[in-house]
C-alpha cells in the first residue's frame, strides 16, 4: 500500500539510495494558487544536515513538479513531483548486505518480499517521508484558505519534557531553535540531551505534539473513518512511531467521568465546550474545538556502536554500522507530523463537501 487518502490521494515512490523520491497527488481541487516557497520551506524543515543535532547527509531536497500545476495553480489533474537524491553514500551499507540490523525492517522485508534494498533501508527508510511533506504542504495551503492552521512541536526528548500546556505556549516560537520546542528553557535541555546521546554513539526518542485550529464542527465519519482513527492511522504510518494519543489520552484514564466530561456552553462564537478533554473530536466527528494529539517516537535503531545480530544464514555476527545518522529523529519529524495531519484533514474536508451535497 503506497497510496494514502480517499479523495486527496498521495502515491509515493522511491528509495533512500535510489535516484530520487517522488509522488503523485490525485484528487487535488483545481484552481488552488500554490506558494512554492512554503512547500520548499517545509522540505527544508525536514531535510538532513540542517543542524548539529541531525544527520550530516547533505541534500538540497529541491522539489521538481512534473505535472498538474500551470501558472502557479492546480489544474485538478494528477500532480507529479520528484526530489532527486544527490548525496548517497551507498558503500557505507555494503557490509550490511546479508545482515539483519536490530529493530530495522531488514528481516521483515526479506520475509515478505524475498529480496530487499540494503542501501540505507531502501523503501523502509524515513527518507520516503519527503513525498509526504510535499503533499502535506499543498494540503496545508488548501486548509489555510479555510482559516485552518496546523502546528507540531517537540514536547519531550527522553526524560526532558515540556511541562507547560500548549494553550499557555507561543507555538510561533517552535522554529526559533534547532530542536523545535517552543519553550526556550526546555529546548536548551533537549538539545543537551540529544548531544549527550550523539557523543555516546547512541540515540534518544521522545514525543511530537500537534495542534490543529480552525476546524469546524462536523468533519469525520461516525463509524469506520472516525477522524481520530484516521489521524492515528496516519501517525502510526510514520517511521519510528510507537504510539498515538489524542485529547486527554492515557492521562484521562485517571479521571472520573464528572472530571473528564466536556460541558457545552453558549459563547459569542456559538456552542463551545468549557474544557477540551475530547481533543476536538466526539463520536469520531470534529466539534469545533482545537484538535490536539501526541505522537511517540522510539530511539532511532541505527547505533554507531557495536551490536550483536545474525545474518541471512543465521550466523551470529557483530556489526558496527558506518554512515550519517540522526541521534534523535524528533526535530525533523515535526513537519512530517504536520503533513500527515494535513493530508487527513484535507481529505475529511473534501468528504464533508460530498456529505452536504
Amino acid at each position: 500500500m503506497n497510496t494514502f487518502g480517499k479523495i486527496f490521494r498521495l502515491t509515493s515512490f522511491g528509495e533512500s539510495h535510489g535516484r530520487g523520491i517522488g509522488g503523485i497527488i490525485d484528487g487535488c481541487p483545481a484552481g488552488i494558487e500554490l506558494d512554492m516557497d512554503l512547500i520548499q520551506k517545509d522540505l527544508a524543515r525536514r531535510k538532513p544536515g540542517q543542524s548539529k543535532i541531525t544527520t550530516q547527509r547533505k541534500e538540497a531536497d529541491q522539489v521538481e513538479f512534473l505535472s498538474g500545476i500551470f501558472e502557479g495553480k492546480t489544474q485538478g489533474t494528477p500532480i507529479a513531483f520528484i526530489i532527486w537524491n544527490k548525496d548517497q553514500h551507498s558503500n557505507d551499507y555494503n557490509n550490511l548486505k546479508d545482515v539483519y540490523r536490530p529493530s530495522h525492517a531488514d528481516y521483515t522485508y526479506q520475509q515478505k518480499y524475498g529480496t530487499r534494498d540494503h542501501r540505507g533501508g531502501g523503501r523502509s527508510s524515513a527518507r520516503e517521508t519527503i513525498a509526504r511533506v510535499v503533499a502535506g504542504a499543498i494540503a496545508k495551503q488548501i486548509l489555510a484558505v479555510k482559516g485552518i492552521t496546523i502546528q507540531a512541536f517537540v514536547s519531550q526528548v527522553g526524560e526532558v519534557k515540556m511541562e507547560k500546556p500548549y494553550t499557555e505556549t507561543d507555538l510561533t516560537k517552535t522554529d526559533d531553535n534547532i530542536v523545535r520546542c517552543p519553550d526556550e528553557e526546555t529546548a536548551a535541555k533537549m538539545i543537551e540531551r540529544i548531544e549527550k546521546a550523539g557523543k555516546n554513539h547512541d540515540t534518544v526518542g521522545g514525543t511530537v505534539s500537534c495542534v490543529a485550529r480552525g476546524i469546524p464542527a462536523g468533519w469525520g465519519e461516525p463509524v469506520f473513518n472516525k477522524l481520530h482513527a484516521d489521524l492515528g492511522f496516519a501517525m502510526l504510518g510514520i517511521n519510528a512511531v510507537k504510539g498515538f494519543e489524542y485529547g486527554s489520552g492515557f492521562a484521562g484514564t485517571k479521571l472520573s467521568g464528572s472530571e473528564h466530561n466536556d460541558v457545552f456552553i453558549h459563547s459569542k462564537d456559538g456552542i463551545r465546550t468549557k474544557t477540551n478533554n475530547s481533543g476536538g473530536i466526539q463520536g469520531g466527528i470534529s466539534n469545533g474545538e482545537d484538535i490536539y494529539f501526541n505522537v511517540a517516537f522510539k530511539p532511532i535503531a541505527t547505533l554507531l556502536k557495536e551490536q550483536q545480530t545474525v545474518d541471512k544464514d543465521s550466523n551470529e555476527v557483530t556489526i558496527n554500522p558506518k554512515g550519517r545518522h540522526d541521534p534523535c529523529v524528533l526535530p525533523r519529524a515535526v513537519p512530517i507530523v504536520e503533513s500527515m495531519a494535513a493530508l487527513v484533514l484535507v481529505d475529511h474536508f473534501l468528504l464533508s463537501k460530498l456529505n452536504s451535497m
